[in-house]
């Protein structure tokens, strides 16, 4: 290939342009981050063969040669620890010389991360890559590029790698353009975010900063689709100076493609940037919503692709970064990014979509979201006219329609007639959500979004001292012993760190059936402590809206959630008050929240019987009965895993608790 700074290259390149006048447009491709690949050589949606057949389709048809090729480099620390902690960025810098083991031992306890001996220096040059790539059209030296990278970013939070993400590449350079580089003149920069998660590691860098306007367009489905979180909500505007520069479109289903897309841009990315007016434009240009890709469900085609970077090319005089994000079905990421490619050449006119209609959803959507920002952005408070929303796609257009391109076609057959039912099966009835539905699921989303700010300790005294058991609350299934599966929380992050304590409560065991465990007791808690007693709890830092879920699951599991269980005036509440019955669920057995104390000024809550129920228990109205044995042993493996008694100890501490009167 021909790099920038070979003779040969730049003289054919400057003829090129002079007989053309085309623009000088930059790609950076580097086989060296195919180094990054999963340990034990398993097939993976973020594999090597990526970026290899973007570079292969892009030399088919002749796009190389026509443009700058650019050298990859390494990041420098300094600039990655712009955007990432210090120990973030040596925990990736050293990740590749630590022992095989240790390695696997790390990647395992990340969100949907893999490491090997090749993914430090990938991750450098990804990052590093962008920024080279981003500082020549800030400059002026190039019009537009395009950084054929991975691993790729968006994901990767300050102090956290997940989502297939290591650096935050594109929130790298941003930071490099606006910080370590005034004198290009970047003042304002726009960070269109198309790939079809959340960018959830990006939002987070510019949270608060005015100068960049993010947006992201993506699955969301009510915190539902990963990141499975409530960060990509519309109502998550920014705060602070940063507030109105934050802009979320969460789609509510899967399907959506060209139209739903474009009615986004036309009402909502294009009058803003318009206001804005940014000084360069960097694209987390992910291709996993493009039709046929495996994670994305989405319905994107390469000329709906193109159609959206022309649109962006009116503005910050064309001075466009693509930054490869995710797109894991290979001929529909080539095919793409070939589209995008040839608009950043200008090499043809791109004709207007043809006459498809987004869905209602998708109208309800820019709806909210215009309404939501229309504080901010004045363009957007008018309400769009009846006659243009009714324009709407009939809900049941399957995902193997053939009104799309021939690579779309050809894209279709990889999809299975078992995936189109199951897709279809869950998607329709968000697509004919009633009004009142809708109002339920932005209710719920809302509350969920607050909660999720605020965390608390949960201590678990029962089955849940064994932190697979408690799991099973979080992520869903079950262990061994279980009779039923749990449905698990809408967040499912595990908990943010884990603790042992003891406390002065009685722990005993009552009832004598339940569903989750068949015949025997489950453990309880007396609410009122004593100096004579002591009971091992475990501590999990969870979420206020993951403590509700948990609440939910253990006490009435089809009680509607559009409103929280226990919010942040009832957390207010317990620490005066000392325990509160939630009355919602009061059907359950565990209803009473009880209030044990701080630990790092975070309050610690557990959940057990009300004051009423203690008095039944002595009373013999409701039976006290020793647990199962497969009950039991879930306790004996939380105290032993957990380092706080042997399996005798454990065992003993069981038995008394079982047969000591109340």
């Amino acid at each position: 290939m021909m790099e920038e700074g070979s003779g040969g290259g730049r003289s054919n390149y400057n003829r090129m342009n002079d007989a053309k006048n085309e623009r000088r447009v930059g790609l950076i491709y580097d086989q060296r981050m195919c180094k990054h690949r999963t340990p034990y050589g398993d097939d993976h949606p973020e594999k090597p063969d990526r970026i290899t057949v973007i570079w292969n389709k892009l030399e088919l048809a002749g796009i190389p040669q026509r443009c700058v090729i650019l050298n990859a480099k390494e990041a420098k620390d300094e600039y990655i620890c712009a955007v990432h902690s210090k120990n973030h960025l040596n925990l990736i810098r050293n990740i590749s010389s630590k022992e095989y083991s240790k390695r696997n031992r790390i990647a395992s306890k990340l969100n949907s991360i893999y490491l090997n001996e090749g993914s430090s220096e990938s991750a450098y040059l990804a990052a590093g890559s962008v920024i080279e790539v981003a500082e020549k059209v800030a400059k002026g030296e190039l019009n537009s590029a395009f950084a054929i990278v991975r691993p790729p970013g968006h994901h990767a939070e300050y102090d956290e790698a997940m989502g297939f993400c290591l650096f935050n590449n594109i929130a790298i350079a941003a930071s490099f353009l606006l910080d370590q580089r005034p004198e290009l003149g970047i003042n304002k920069i726009l960070i269109v975010d198309w790939d079809v998660h959340h960018g959830n590691g990006t939002q987070k860098t510019f949270w608060s900063d005015p100068r960049v306007l993010f947006f992201s367009v993506h699955r969301h489905e009510f915190g539902r689709f990963y990141p499975a979180n409530f960060d990509g909500f519309y109502t998550m505007v920014g705060e602070g100076p940063g507030a109105g520069y934050n802009i979320n479109v969460p789609w509510e289903n899967g399907r959506c493609g060209d139209a739903d897309y474009l009615a986004v841009w036309d009402h909502v990315l294009v009058p803003v940037a318009k206001e804005f007016n940014p000084d360069i434009i960097l694209v987390s240009a992910g291709f996993d919503a493009a039709f046929g890709d495996p994670l994305g469900g989405c319905r994107l085609t390469p000329h709906g692709y193109s159609v959206l970077l022309k649109k962006l090319m009116d503005f910050a005089q064309g001075r466009i970064v693509l930054a490869l994000e995710g797109g894991y079905n290979l001929d529909s990421l080539a095919n793409s990014a070939l589209a995008c490619m040839e608009v950043l050449l200008e090499d043809k006119p791109i004709s207007e979509l043809s006459e498809a209609y987004p869905f209602e959803s998708t109208w309800r959507v820019i709806q909210a979201v215009r309404q939501m920002l229309s504080a901010y952005w004045p363009t957007l408070a008018d309400k769009l006219p009846t006659k243009l929303t009714d324009q709407k796609a009939p809900p049941h257009i399957l995902l193997s329609s053939s009104e799309s391109d021939d690579e779309d076609d050809d894209a279709s057959k990889i999809i299975s007639k078992d995936l189109v039912q199951a897709v279809e099966d869950v998607v329709e009835p968000i697509l004919n959500l009633k009004i009142e539905d809708y109002h339920d699921e932005v209710n719920s989303a809302l509350w969920r979004s607050k909660l999720s700010k605020t965390d608390i300790w949960y201590a678990g005294f029962g089955s849940n001292m064994w932190k697979s058991r408690f799991l099973c609350y979080i992520e869903g299934g079950q262990v061994i012993g279980m009779k039923k599966l749990c449905s698990g929380s809408v967040d499912r992050n595990p908990p943010k760190e884990t603790r042992w304590k003891t406390f002065p409560h009685r722990l005993f065991f009552g009832r004598d059936f339940t569903q989750t465990w068949g015949p025997g007791g489950v453990a309880f808690l007396d609410p009122r402590s004593n100096s004579e007693d002591k009971a091992y709890m475990c501590l999990y830092k969870i979420t206020l809206e993951q403590f509700n879920d948990v609440l939910l699951q253990e006490n009435v599991p089809d009680h509607d959630m559009n409103s929280p269980l226990f919010d942040l005036n009832a957390l207010d509440s317990i620490l005066n008050e000392g325990s509160i019955p939630v009355e919602a669920v009061k059907r359950g057995w565990y209803h009473n929240v009880v209030y044990l104390g701080m630990e790092d000024d975070i309050p610690i809550l557990t959940m057990t019987c009300p004051l009423s129920a203690m008095e039944s228990f002595k009373s013999g109205e409701i039976p006290l009965c020793a647990p199962s044995k497969d009950y039991a042993d879930t306790l004996v493996r939380g105290l032993v895993e957990g380092k706080q008694l042997s399996e005798e100890e454990a065992t003993t501490y069981i038995q008394v608790a079982s047969t000591k009167p109340l």
